[in-house]
């Protein structure tokens, strides 16, 4: 699909900072992390529901992100990790892993924030780490 960011980022037309590439799913770092090494692993094909993966495709990224995973909870030492199909910003399937210190980090503490007197969720006030910084994490999580 020409505009979506992960299809760009599968034909090496977009930065990212791959973890691991294999066939046909990839590993790479996310760009607005809630915590050091959350990163994602999505199918190198354009698909938009991660409910629409062939059950092949599924396995293998869930199979790469319990490697990530183990690997995330050396390096990181967060208290557990976390793995979220969320099915919004980009559409393109894809599996979050998120290393978890408190048992809202997965959900709402690092989204929310107060505007005008209400509770508002996004990523803008969540900053963006360098390239360098990625792609350090990236290697990390990279060693099996």
């Amino acid at each position: 699909m020409p505009d979506c960011i992960f299809c760009k980022i599968v034909a090496g037309q977009a930065p990212a900072s791959v973890i691991h590439d294999e066939p046909d799913v990839m590993a790479f770092m996310g760009i607005h992390p809630t915590a050091p090494g959350e990163c994602l692993v999505i199918p190198k094909a354009h698909v938009d529901h991660f409910t629409d993966l062939d059950d092949a495709t599924a396995e293998r990224m869930m199979r790469m992100a319990m490697r990530i995973g183990k690997r995330m909870r050396i390096v990181f030492t967060p208290l557990r990790v976390g793995m979220v199909v969320h099915g919004f910003g980009v559409p393109h399937a894809h599996l979050i892993i998120v290393p978890q210190d408190n048992p809202n980090h997965i959900t709402s503490s690092h989204f929310s924030r107060v505007q005008d007197g209400r509770i508002a969720y996004g990523l803008d006030h969540i900053p963006k780490p360098d390239r360098a910084t990625l792609d350090e994490h990236a290697r990390l999580l990279s060693k099996s």
